[in-house]
């Protein structure tokens, strides 16, 4: 008998659940690269010695780490206000030069999130023409959006990865992974720049030759300077555009040291601070208590933190009904709900959003898209749009609501 019970406790402890990892359930970019004319198996025909496919999204779920799709291009169309965007994707091996150049068309997911210049960003702060590095997951099943016009209806091979989970220009992309650029030599007249990437000081890769532009513009300190300040031995960041089109790309702009890195990066994030206070906080609804009139929310990730902070305001001016009624607390945390659609637009914040006092605020697991924020709030009236899984946006009652540019109101399209 005291065998066998060591036996079960050793079987526990060698569990291969402890002993590694278990391998993702889904294909990743580590599978190698997507090839144009790849046929997937529908998920209910796939059988079990099948070779997994990319992970399909389900609704009302943040996805799995690991589980999106990179795909890095250059930025050509934008609908900001649909969060919708074009990218000509970046020359790689696996491809044929017949599908070289061709556009993916994408949409943001809501929890998807956008990067410039190191800090939080709505699609209408990058310019056209920005090469980005984007993370995608494959369309919904039913999507039956038009593709984009192309010649001969020639389609990329990632054609089908729809839906954005992030997108990042080179700036945001390298500043996150503590990367930098060291020159290592520049022709101002042939108008070139040779660069090596950096990984935490070290080398990574083969040195890389860039155009340089008599219209690029280098920043240094606080101040806009000339191009003959870049010098080689300099550590910089730097976006492009033309990327592999006639090499690595055409540098649009320079930061040579880190007070210019900092000053951008930090105007940035106020810029991004003043829209998020202008629209609201964006999460999905995960519970409604009718009886009680309360509903959870969970935050989206891509928010500069630092405004979650300030849900915890007191605003004791009358809010009016419905963000008042007899049991209120006028000296706790309240605020309004906006009901908005999947590109987080909203219909008429300053007349239908609905709210009262936030019963608590507090952390819940971090996951891919999620904040890791959580609140409960108490509603005067719930609204139709209060449902599990349905996209909201939240105003703290500090927060003043003005009403936005028409084109931003979905109100009156229905």
């Amino acid at each position: 008998m005291r065998h066998l019970i060591g036996l079960c406790l050793l079987s526990l402890i060698l569990s291969p659940a402890l002993l590694c990892a278990e391998p993702p359930r889904f294909r990743t970019d580590a599978d190698g690269p997507v090839k144009a004319g790849e046929k997937r198996t529908n998920p209910k025909d796939r059988k079990p010695d099948e070779k997994p496919d990319w992970f399909q999204l389900v609704e009302g779920q943040f996805p799995p780490e690991g589980s999106a799709h990179a795909v890095a291009g250059e930025l050509i169309q934008v609908d900001h206000l649909e969060r919708r965007f074009q990218m000509r994707v970046d020359r790689n091996d696996s491809q044929d030069r017949g599908i070289m150049d061709l556009p993916l068309d994408a949409t943001m997911l809501p929890f998807g999130s956008i990067w410039y210049q190191g800090a939080p960003a709505a699609l209408q702060d990058i310019p056209l023409g920005t090469h980005l590095h984007g993370l995608f997951y494959l369309s919904a099943p039913d999507d039956k959006t038009p593709l984009p016009v192309t010649a001969n209806n020639r389609k990329t091979p990632e054609w089908e990865f729809r839906r954005c989970f992030r997108i990042e220009d080179d700036f945001s992309f390298h500043a996150r992974q503590k990367q930098l650029w060291k020159i290592d030599s520049v022709d101002l007249d042939a108008g070139k720049l040779t660069a090596t990437l950096q990984d935490n000081g070290l080398s990574s890769g083969q040195p890389k030759i860039f155009d340089l532009l008599t219209s690029t513009r280098v920043f240094m300190a606080n101040t806009i300077a000339d191009l003959n300040t870049i010098q080689p031995g300099q550590t910089v960041l730097f976006n492009i555009t033309w990327a592999t089109l006639y090499g690595p790309g055409r540098i649009t702009d320079v930061w040579l040291d880190e007070p210019a890195r900092t000053l951008v990066t930090a105007n940035q994030l106020e810029r991004h601070r003043n829209h998020i206070r202008e629209r609201g906080l964006p999460g999905w609804v995960n519970a409604v208590d009718d009886a009680k009139q309360i509903v959870t929310i969970t935050f989206f990730g891509g928010v500069d933190p630092k405004l979650f902070d300030e849900l915890t305001g007191i605003n004791e001016e009358p809010q009016g009904w419905p963000f008042s009624y007899p049991e209120d607390d006028p000296k706790a945390p309240k605020g309004g709900i906006a009901v908005a659609r999947e590109c987080l637009m909203t219909y008429d914040p300053v007349n239908d959003r609905k709210g009262g006092n936030i019963l608590d605020i507090k952390k819940v697991p971090l996951e891919p898209g999620s904040s890791g924020v959580q609140i409960r709030v108490k509603c005067g009236m719930l609204l139709e749009g209060y449902r599990p899984r349905r996209i909201v946006r939240f105003y703290p009652a500090t927060w003043k609501v003005d009403a936005l540019p028409q084109e931003e109101q979905f109100h009156g399209r229905e």
